[in-house]
Order: C-alpha cells, then sequence, then structure tokens
C-alpha cells in the first residue's frame, strides 16, 4: 500500500493545555472516518501530558534535549517526552535554527536520543529565499540532511520534513515544481546515505492551507504535510485531513 499519508499539526507556542485537550477531542470526533491518514498534533510541552490520542491519531513533542536529564534549566529530555505519551518529536524546525541558533550537530544528537528510546523524529530541513536565489536549494538540502543524519545507517518509521523557510507563515507557497524537485532530491539523498529510506515520509510544511492541499497532497514524492497556522483552527485543520483521506482513497 506504501506510505500512508501523513498530516501534522504544530502548534509551536499556541494553545494552553485545557484548550489543547478541547481541540484534539473535537478534531478527533470530526475525523472518525479517517482511516488512510496518520494526524498528527504537536502542542507546546505542556500540552502532551495526558493527551487522549489513539491510532491514528498520534502526538508529538515540538523539541527535545539530547541529553537524558541534568542542568540544563529549560529544557526536556526524550525519555519524559515518551512518558507523556508523544510518538514523534519534531527538530530542525527552521524557528529552532534561525531564532534560536540551532546547529546542525546538535540536530544530529537530538535525532540520535530520540531514536534510542523508540520515538519517530520529524527532522525538518529547508533552504532560505536567498540560498533558493542563488542556486542553492540541492546544496543545503544535502548538507542539513548530511549532517543531520551523521552517524545514522537506518531511518525506518521516521520523518522528513521540507519547509522553504521562505513559504513558513508568509502565506507564499513553493510552486508544484519546486516541491516535486526538492521532494525528489530529498529521496535520493536518503537512498545513499540510509537502509531503509523508502519507508521515510518526507512531508511539505510551507503556508499548507485548506485551498491548496488537495493540490499539494498530489504532487510526487509528497508524503503529507507539517501544518502551522493552518493547524490552528477547528476548520482548516480537519478540512486538510479530510481532502488528505479523499486523494488517498481514490489511489487504493
Amino acid at each position: 500500500m506504501g506510505r500512508v499519508p501523513i498530516v501534522a499539526g504544530n502548534w509551536k507556542m499556541n494553545k494552553n493545555p485545557e484548550e489543547g485537550f478541547s481541540f484534539v477531542d473535537e478534531v478527533q470526533n470530526l475525523l472518525l472516518e479517517i482511516k488512510h491518514v496518520s494526524i498528527i498534533f504537536a502542542p507546546p510541552f505542556t500540552g502532551l501530558f495526558e493527551m487522549n490520542v489513539h491510532p491514528p491519531f498520534y502526538s508529538a513533542a515540538q523539541n527535545c534535549h539530547w541529553e537524558s536529564n541534568g542542568a540544563f534549566t529549560g529544557e526536556v529530555s526524550v525519555s519524559m517526552i515518551k512518558e507523556c505519551g508523544a510518538k514523534y518529536v519534531i527538530i530542525g524546525h527552521s524557528e529552532r535554527r534561525h531564532i534560536f541558533g540551532e546547529l546542525d550537530d546538535w540536530i544530529n544528537k537530538k535525532l540520535k536520543a530520540i531514536l534510542n528510546v523508540g520515538l519517530s523524529p520529524i527532522l525538518c530541513v529547508g533552504e532560505t529565499i536567498d540560498q533558493r536565489d542563488k542556486g542553492q536549494t540541492e546544496q543545503i538540502l544535502y548538507e542539513q540532511l548530511d549532517e543531520g543524519l551523521r552517524g545514522i545507517t537506518n531511518f525506518e518509521d521516521c520523518v522528513i520534513a521540507y519547509e522553504p523557510v521562505w513559504a513558513i507563515g508568509t502565506g507564499v507557497t513553493a510552486d508544484n515544481e519546486q516541491v516535486r524537485l526538492a521532494h525528489s532530491a530529498i529521496r535520493d539523498i536518503l537512498k545513499n546515505k540510509l537502509k531503509g529510506s523508502d519507508d521515510v515520509h518526507i512531508l511539505y510544511g510551507g503556508s499548507v492551507n485548506s485551498a491548496n492541499a488537495e493540490d499539494l497532497i498530489q504532487i510526487e514524492g509528497v508524503d503529507g504535510f507539517l501544518i502551522g497556522g493552518a493547524s490552528l483552527q477547528l476548520d482548516s485543520f480537519t478540512s486538510i485531513a479530510r481532502t488528505v483521506e479523499m486523494v488517498q482513497e481514490k489511489k487504493l
């Protein structure tokens, strides 16, 4: 059947725990018919504890630290995340890279820590508009994947999210050919680096909404979405999930 599409919502620093619990319950009730899509909620850390989700619904943390414990004020370990019931951890998001200065070496350490406790990373990669204008997209993707996956040989049940930095939260979406070429480049890089790379999902993230989701999900190489703003609204998030389900059903 191939890779089951994923629709993941990254809430960023939005929704307090009560709001989040209510939102998740409403989404699950509205998407009772979903059978061919995995839905992931990524709340702030405070929203992970006791989140009541069951497959095909899952929870994810937005970040982690690579150490198991210690004097790291403000950080959260992967074992803490796992105990909250999460299955996934987002790492390398452009906001972590560009606002908080995270380095590829840190991201690699986080990825290894995530895999070591049996969770699945969602590794974000993507170029800035300056890098794209200079024709450096494939080079940047290669560097971020090469460094991020250093020392990793088996990456099954894991996720890459292609997020062109210039399209995140801007309302600008990469055109279909830009998305196809980037996803193709990522797939080629993975095939050269990893065993089991065919099982790796490659999601698109960059101003995905209910209006463009149908076109985007049909692009060759797109296995789903990592959604920001549209994941915060009940109507838009459930609409995107239903769209992906509809397209997937036509393939089956």
